[in-house]
């Protein structure tokens, strides 16, 4: 064992933390494609739950991800409206991976608290984290463990049961893990990179710093095999309602704006665009009102009112990364999204997947929960007459 660093002070009170979140690894025993923390519980990515935590409690001063270079694009659309810094790219091995990150923020002092917490464990709560900090009014690490239950037993050849393995004072080990970047930095510095740790407390230790356990939560769990999947959608759908909204929005064509028709977050070739403050994208706008009509809270004109000249001409992304923000702040997700545009022309079917891709990429739904159709009213009424476009969006939510 090491000698220890020299002490530091140890605030009387709890004070704020950083994070990093580990999400560089695959998850081989997963049998997935795609990366695990990017499989989607409810219509999110399970990255997204933990992240969503971490940055709302009270006490985080900053979030940061590692991530492997290669799922760039996957990551960005996972964490859209998270208002996160850059990533930071990971290597080959967990130990190596979170020592990059470390190196990534070089800025911490070194008694800033930081939590290296799994992107595989979506289920984490306030309360964990409030413990793990109390914990640094008498230790200087500490981590969420649960203590061992279950007989324990060696194997032989072909799974035959051998030695009983005595389970007293035996503990499983969590994330989130605490620590003092000080602290954390010199544990790597010194560790063999060969080592390959799957575990942080395993290096602090070994620098002869003690790790406080504190009792995590049995939901806590890590994602490793499919049937974890399914005990995590249980568990993050516990207590939680599905909710609907509906939005429905109209423009009238605006015969001075020509050659250009903004729709559903992308521009058509059309003889006119559409008359409104903002952009007019009736479609987007009908959205925005179907998901915040789910969440209680009123209509568009209440957030972005047309008598404000600072939305003149703004792109209603705006106004739908507004409603997702609202929607996630209250910890809810998005599930799907159904949307009827109604109209005689322009055609709607050569441009919905191309709609569906823009929608997705301004509310981090996966496209296939996105669906945009057409209709028109035979001719009749104000659509019939091609004076506009009538839009409808209904959307369920879980909350």
């Amino acid at each position: 064992m090491q000698t220890p660093p020299p002490p530091i002070n140890i605030p009387a009170q709890r004070q704020g933390f950083y994070a990093l979140v580990a999400a560089a690894g695959h998850g081989q025993r997963l049998s997935s494609e795609t990366a695990k923390q990017y499989l989607s519980i409810a219509g999110k990515p399970i990255l997204r739950y933990s992240l969503e935590c971490l940055l709302s409690h009270p006490l985080c001063k900053g979030v940061r991800v590692i991530i492997n270079p290669k799922d760039t694009k996957t990551y960005t659309n996972s964490v859209i409206g998270l208002n996160l810094p850059d990533a930071i790219a990971g290597a080959e091995t967990r130990q190596r991976s979170v020592f990059m990150g470390l190196k990534a923020l070089a800025h911490l002092k070194n008694n800033d608290i930081l939590l290296i917490h799994d992107a595989a464990r979506p289920s984490l709560q306030h309360a964990e984290i409030d413990r793990l900090l109390e914990a640094f009014s008498t230790h200087r690490a500490a981590s969420l463990a649960l203590p061992i239950t279950s007989t324990l037993r060696k194997s032989h050849a072909g799974q035959v049961a051998g030695a009983v393995i005595d389970r007293e004072g035996l503990w499983a080990m969590q994330t989130p893990q605490a620590f003092y970047y000080g602290d954390l930095v010199r544990a790597h510095e010194n560790a063999s990179p060969d080592e390959n740790s799957t575990d942080d407390t395993s290096l602090i230790s070994k620098s002869g710093i003690d790790v406080k356990l504190v009792l995590g939560n049995t939901q806590n769990i890590k994602i490793t095999y499919p049937e974890d999947l399914i005990m995590a959608e249980k568990i993050l759908q516990t207590e939680r309602r599905t909710l609907t909204g509906l939005g429905f929005d109209v423009h009238a064509f605006d015969k001075t704006k020509t050659g250009m028709l903004r729709l559903c977050g992308i521009n058509i070739p059309h003889t006119h665009g559409l008359c409104g403050h903002s952009d007019a994208d009736v479609g987007l706008h009908a959205l925005t009102d179907a998901i915040l009509g789910a969440i209680g809270e009123g209509d568009i004109g209440r957030h972005f009112p047309p008598s404000d000249h600072n939305f003149k001409n703004m792109d209603s992304a705006v106004f739908l990364e507004h409603a997702i923000k609202l929607l996630n702040d209250k910890g809810g997700a998005l599930n799907n999204i159904d949307m009827t545009l109604i109209c005689e022309e322009p055609k709607i079917t050569p441009h919905a997947a191309a709609m569906c891709v823009r929608i997705a990429e301004i509310t981090g739904l996966a496209p296939e929960r996105i669906n945009i159709k057409a209709t028109t009213t035979e001719q009749l009424g104000f659509t019939g007459r091609k004076e506009g476009i009538a839009a409808q969006a209904i959307v369920s939510v879980c909350l």
